[in-house]
Protein backbone atom coordinates (compact mmCIF):
# COMPACT_ATOMS: atom_id res chain seq x y z
CA UNK A 1 0.00 0.00 0.00
CA UNK A 2 1.53 3.09 -0.89
CA UNK A 3 2.25 5.73 2.06
CA UNK A 4 0.14 8.86 1.82
CA UNK A 5 2.37 11.70 1.31
CA UNK A 6 1.71 15.08 3.37
CA UNK A 7 1.87 18.33 2.79
CA UNK A 8 4.73 20.76 3.28
CA UNK A 9 4.47 23.04 6.55
CA UNK A 10 4.83 26.22 6.60
CA UNK A 11 4.76 28.47 9.94
CA UNK A 12 2.65 31.64 9.24
CA UNK A 13 4.87 33.44 11.83
CA UNK A 14 8.13 35.72 11.85
CA UNK A 15 8.69 35.26 15.47
CA UNK A 16 12.16 33.60 16.43
CA UNK A 17 10.93 31.89 19.24
CA UNK A 18 8.26 30.34 17.21
CA UNK A 19 10.84 29.18 14.95
CA UNK A 20 12.99 27.92 17.06
CA UNK A 21 10.37 25.97 19.25
CA UNK A 22 9.16 24.64 15.92
CA UNK A 23 12.43 23.98 15.37
CA UNK A 24 12.57 20.88 17.73
CA UNK A 25 9.94 18.50 16.19
CA UNK A 26 12.77 17.77 13.13
CA UNK A 27 10.02 18.20 10.68
CA UNK A 28 10.96 20.52 7.46
CA UNK A 29 9.10 23.65 7.17
CA UNK A 30 8.72 26.85 5.56
CA UNK A 31 8.37 30.63 7.52
CA UNK A 32 5.88 33.13 6.24
CA UNK A 33 4.69 36.55 7.39
CA UNK A 34 1.17 37.00 7.76
CA UNK A 35 -0.25 40.45 7.17
CA UNK A 36 -3.19 41.18 9.54
CA UNK A 37 -4.40 43.27 11.65
CA UNK A 38 -4.23 42.65 15.15
CA UNK A 39 -6.31 45.11 16.32
CA UNK A 40 -8.86 43.52 19.18
CA UNK A 41 -12.48 44.11 18.59
CA UNK A 42 -14.78 45.85 21.53
CA UNK A 43 -15.58 43.19 24.29
CA UNK A 44 -13.41 40.84 22.81
CA UNK A 45 -12.04 38.56 25.89
CA UNK A 46 -7.84 37.37 25.54
CA UNK A 47 -8.87 33.90 24.51
CA UNK A 48 -11.30 34.89 21.69
CA UNK A 49 -8.79 37.17 20.59
CA UNK A 50 -6.11 35.25 20.30
CA UNK A 51 -7.85 32.21 18.49
CA UNK A 52 -9.05 34.90 15.79
CA UNK A 53 -5.59 36.34 15.25
CA UNK A 54 -4.29 32.42 14.66
CA UNK A 55 -6.85 31.51 12.27
CA UNK A 56 -6.57 34.92 10.48
CA UNK A 57 -2.83 34.48 10.23
CA UNK A 58 -3.37 30.90 8.74
CA UNK A 59 -5.71 31.99 6.38
CA UNK A 60 -3.63 35.24 5.19
CA UNK A 61 -0.66 32.64 4.01
CA UNK A 62 -2.71 30.26 2.86
CA UNK A 63 -2.76 32.49 -0.78
CA UNK A 64 1.27 32.08 -0.84
CA UNK A 65 0.60 28.53 -0.19
CA UNK A 66 -2.26 26.87 -1.20
CA UNK A 67 -1.31 23.43 -0.73
CA UNK A 68 -0.01 23.14 2.36
CA UNK A 69 -0.56 22.79 6.10
CA UNK A 70 -0.03 26.12 8.06
CA UNK A 71 0.34 26.69 11.47
CA UNK A 72 -0.93 30.05 12.88
CA UNK A 73 -0.63 31.09 16.52
CA UNK A 74 -1.00 33.86 18.46
CA UNK A 75 -0.32 34.82 22.13
CA UNK A 76 -2.02 37.50 25.19
CA UNK A 77 -0.76 38.16 28.42
CA UNK A 78 -3.66 38.89 30.59
CA UNK A 79 -4.32 39.66 34.04
CA UNK A 80 -7.52 39.91 35.12
CA UNK A 81 -8.82 39.77 31.55
CA UNK A 82 -6.77 42.91 31.11
CA UNK A 83 -4.59 41.89 28.12
CA UNK A 84 -0.52 43.19 28.77
CA UNK A 85 0.52 43.53 25.20
CA UNK A 86 4.35 43.63 24.15
CA UNK A 87 5.58 47.05 25.72
CA UNK A 88 8.22 48.47 23.64
CA UNK A 89 9.51 50.66 25.73
CA UNK A 90 11.50 50.77 29.17
CA UNK A 91 8.50 52.66 31.34
CA UNK A 92 5.89 50.10 30.21
CA UNK A 93 7.96 47.45 31.04
CA UNK A 94 8.55 48.66 34.55
CA UNK A 95 5.03 49.25 34.57
CA UNK A 96 4.05 45.78 33.53
CA UNK A 97 6.31 44.06 35.77
CA UNK A 98 5.03 46.30 38.58
CA UNK A 99 1.84 44.93 37.94
CA UNK A 100 2.25 41.61 37.68
CA UNK A 101 4.52 41.61 41.08
CA UNK A 102 2.49 39.22 43.22
CA UNK A 103 -0.05 38.28 40.66
CA UNK A 104 -0.92 35.35 38.69
CA UNK A 105 -0.11 36.65 34.83
CA UNK A 106 -2.49 34.36 32.59
CA UNK A 107 -1.00 33.34 29.02
CA UNK A 108 -3.54 32.22 26.13
CA UNK A 109 -1.73 31.07 23.61
CA UNK A 110 -3.55 30.22 20.18
CA UNK A 111 -2.85 27.40 17.96
CA UNK A 112 -4.45 26.88 14.02
CA UNK A 113 -3.43 23.95 11.80
CA UNK A 114 -4.74 25.10 8.57
CA UNK A 115 -4.75 22.54 5.18
CA UNK A 116 -4.91 25.58 2.86
CA UNK A 117 -5.25 22.34 0.09
CA UNK A 118 -8.44 21.08 1.80
CA UNK A 119 -9.89 23.79 3.98
CA UNK A 120 -9.98 21.99 7.29
CA UNK A 121 -8.84 23.39 10.35
CA UNK A 122 -8.13 22.72 13.49
CA UNK A 123 -7.56 25.39 16.34
CA UNK A 124 -7.33 25.70 20.10
CA UNK A 125 -6.21 27.71 22.52
CA UNK A 126 -3.78 26.41 25.70
CA UNK A 127 -3.51 28.11 28.89
CA UNK A 128 -0.85 28.93 30.84
CA UNK A 129 -0.14 30.49 34.52
CA UNK A 130 2.92 32.26 36.02
CA UNK A 131 2.24 33.11 39.22
CA UNK A 132 5.07 36.40 40.03
CA UNK A 133 7.12 36.78 43.28
CA UNK A 134 6.98 40.16 45.33
CA UNK A 135 9.47 41.96 42.73
CA UNK A 136 11.06 45.25 44.59
CA UNK A 137 12.10 48.37 42.42
CA UNK A 138 15.34 47.35 42.03
CA UNK A 139 14.73 44.21 40.49
CA UNK A 140 12.31 44.45 38.01
CA UNK A 141 14.93 47.73 37.17
CA UNK A 142 18.18 44.96 37.17
CA UNK A 143 15.82 42.30 35.17
CA UNK A 144 15.23 45.13 32.36
CA UNK A 145 18.59 46.60 32.19
CA UNK A 146 19.92 42.67 31.45
CA UNK A 147 17.45 40.95 29.43
CA UNK A 148 15.40 44.26 27.37
CA UNK A 149 12.56 41.87 27.17
CA UNK A 150 10.76 45.40 25.36
CA UNK A 151 9.25 42.98 22.42
CA UNK A 152 7.95 39.75 24.49
CA UNK A 153 4.04 40.11 25.86
CA UNK A 154 4.16 40.42 29.93
CA UNK A 155 8.12 41.94 29.76
CA UNK A 156 9.57 39.42 30.20
CA UNK A 157 11.70 35.92 28.99
CA UNK A 158 10.85 32.92 30.56
CA UNK A 159 13.53 30.73 28.50
CA UNK A 160 15.81 33.66 30.26
CA UNK A 161 16.28 35.01 33.03
CA UNK A 162 12.86 36.12 33.53
CA UNK A 163 12.74 33.04 35.03
CA UNK A 164 14.36 34.26 38.43
CA UNK A 165 10.77 36.65 38.58
CA UNK A 166 8.40 33.64 38.98
CA UNK A 167 6.98 31.72 42.48
CA UNK A 168 5.74 28.78 40.38
CA UNK A 169 4.64 27.65 36.72
CA UNK A 170 1.27 26.67 36.10
CA UNK A 171 0.53 24.55 32.38
CA UNK A 172 0.48 21.10 30.69
CA UNK A 173 3.69 22.38 28.12
CA UNK A 174 6.64 24.62 28.55
CA UNK A 175 6.42 25.56 25.00
CA UNK A 176 3.12 27.26 25.46
CA UNK A 177 4.28 30.14 27.60
CA UNK A 178 6.85 31.27 24.72
CA UNK A 179 4.50 30.98 22.12
CA UNK A 180 3.85 27.85 20.37
CA UNK A 181 2.17 25.05 22.06
CA UNK A 182 4.20 21.85 20.73
CA UNK A 183 2.20 18.64 22.39
CA UNK A 184 -0.84 20.06 20.65
CA UNK A 185 0.79 20.92 17.46
CA UNK A 186 1.93 17.33 17.29
CA UNK A 187 -1.88 16.14 17.37
CA UNK A 188 -2.86 18.08 14.80
CA UNK A 189 0.13 17.46 12.63
CA UNK A 190 -0.70 13.71 13.06
CA UNK A 191 -4.35 14.25 12.20
CA UNK A 192 -3.08 15.66 9.16
CA UNK A 193 -1.16 12.71 8.83
CA UNK A 194 2.43 14.29 9.41
CA UNK A 195 4.20 11.38 12.17
CA UNK A 196 7.04 13.79 14.03
CA UNK A 197 8.34 9.76 15.21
Amino acid sequence: MPEIQSLPVVLGSTSPFRKQILQKLDIPFATAAPDIDESAKDQESPQDLVLRLAQQKARAVAAQYPQHLIIGSDQVAAINDRVLGKPGTHEKAVEQLRQASGQTVHFYTSLCLFNSASGSMQSDVVPFDVVFRELSSSEIENYLQKEKPYNCAGSFKSEGLGIALFERLQGDDPNTLIGLPLIRLVRMLKNEGVDVI
